[in-house]
């Protein structure tokens, strides 16, 4: 399975991967239930979580019936238990949506929720993150995880953020880390070679490797950034429940 996993995530386009991956995992669920891991999201119980990754798959990753990994899992527990996020309807735009929040999204938000991407068939808007085509202080809230390592000036796609993001209103733009992570986030437009990347980066499609200066970046777009060490307040017995990242931090960006 793990192979198999690996395969698909480096060969097959994930536009494609989207629109057939949540009927097909929703039957594989059905084979795994126990009780040993929960989903918050999907609210189902399993033996264990499928693996996922593209190189090394993390054992243990991927709910068959939400399509949540780790970090979404956590940041479903954070939203529901330290923000208004499903207290209030709001103006929400979500940039590269996840498949694992769009349905729960949808019925909180309604006609306010708003997705966006650059290629997705999931989304609303089609959306280049440099430009977003929306006037300035439209939104309460944006989320855009796992995206700025991809694109080519991320302090440009950070500032267009803060930009349509009312007075108060707050992002969470959450990025991945390869250990052992820099002080200094570290680039070179000169590495273009798909292998290459995949060797500096971690990945063939990442175009920079972050550092712990990360919220510092945040901050030269306008933003007040809290690094909220959530994860340390649910304890051991959660984080094997829900199979969270254990070191994962939140970055959250308020206007």
């Amino acid at each position: 399975m793990k192979k198999l996993i690996s395969f698909i995530l480096r060969n097959v386009p994930r536009k494609y991967i989207q629109l057939v991956s949540a009927p097909t995992l929703k039957i594989v669920g059905l084979f795994m239930r126990g009780n040993n891991v929960t989903c918050p999201i999907a609210e189902k119980s399993y033996r264990k979580f499928l693996p996922y990754g593209r190189v090394n798959p993390r054992p243990n990753a991927l709910c068959p019936d939400s399509l949540s990994l780790e970090r979404h899992r956590l940041l479903w527990l954070y939203l529901k238990q330290k923000t208004n996020f499903f207290q209030e309807k709001l103006h929400f735009l979500h940039i590269a949506p996840e498949q694992c929040f769009m349905k729960a999204f949808q019925k909180q938000h309604g006609d306010g929720y708003i997705t966006a991407d650059l290629e997705s068939p999931l989304a609303k808007v089609k959306m280049d993150v440099h430009d977003i085509p929306f006037e300035e202080n439209t939104f309460d809230i944006t989320m855009c995880n796992h995206v700025m390592e991809h694109v080519d000036d991320d302090i440009k796609a950070m500032s267009e953020i803060y930009r349509v993001l009312k007075p108060g209103g707050w992002a969470i733009m959450q990025v991945p880390f390869f250990g052992p992570v820099g002080d200094v986030t570290y680039e070179d437009k000169n590495i273009t070679d798909p292998k290459e990347r995949e060797h500096v980066y971690g990945q063939d499609d990442h175009v920079r490797l972050y550092g712990n200066d990360y919220p510092d970046r945040i901050r030269q777009a306008g933003f007040e950034v809290i690094e909220d060490r959530f994860i340390d307040e649910l304890g051991p017995e959660l984080i094997k429940k829900y199979a969270l990242p254990p070191n994962e931090t939140i970055f959250f960006c308020k206007k």
